[in-house]
């Protein structure tokens, strides 16, 4: 199946290394810096209120069609969750691929609610649609560095 569109290629200015992601939580926008101004933007799902964060990570796993424990947050929140969704489940958020960030229990994942890209939506972590995730993981690797602002 085709992309439904390729991410945008855009201005951006802000001194971050080729390779970098930058997530800016207020624009709701994931950008690979391609360095020379330049970075691709992809729309994203981030943190609803009191669970937004930022600071800097690297990706520490790259995982196709992952399957998903619900951290112990989200299992407060929701205690009939079992602790392991399998992959290909249509209950798993994690979609077609995740990247773990290091340092907490967030991760750049696709989804299993593509509606929901574009909002506050998430406990913390970046959500994309299937085919930008898929589109990003071929394009980082394992120790990118991720930058997260508000």
């Amino acid at each position: 199946m085709a992309r439904a569109s390729a991410p945008d290629v855009v201005q951006f200015e802000g001194g971050m290394a080729a390779g970098t992601i930058v997530v800016r939580t207020s624009e709701r926008r994931l950008y690979l810096v391609l360095g020379h101004g330049r970075a691709l933007r992809y729309v994203v799902g981030v943190g609803r209120a009191g669970a937004q964060w930022s600071g800097t990570s690297r990706i520490d796993g790259m995982f196709i069609r992952p399957h998903w424990a619900p951290p112990a947050e989200i299992r407060r929140d929701r205690p009939n969750l079992p602790a392991v969704i399998a992959s290909g489940s249509p209950a798993n958020p994690m979609g077609a691929a995740a990247m773990t960030l290091s340092g907490g229990s967030y991760a750049i994942h696709g989804t299993n609610r593509p509606a929901s890209i574009g909002g506050f939506v998430s406990y913390g972590c970046i959500r994309m649609q299937n085919d930008d995730i898929l589109d990003l993981y071929g394009r980082v690797h394992v120790g990118t560095r991720v930058v997260v602002t508000h």
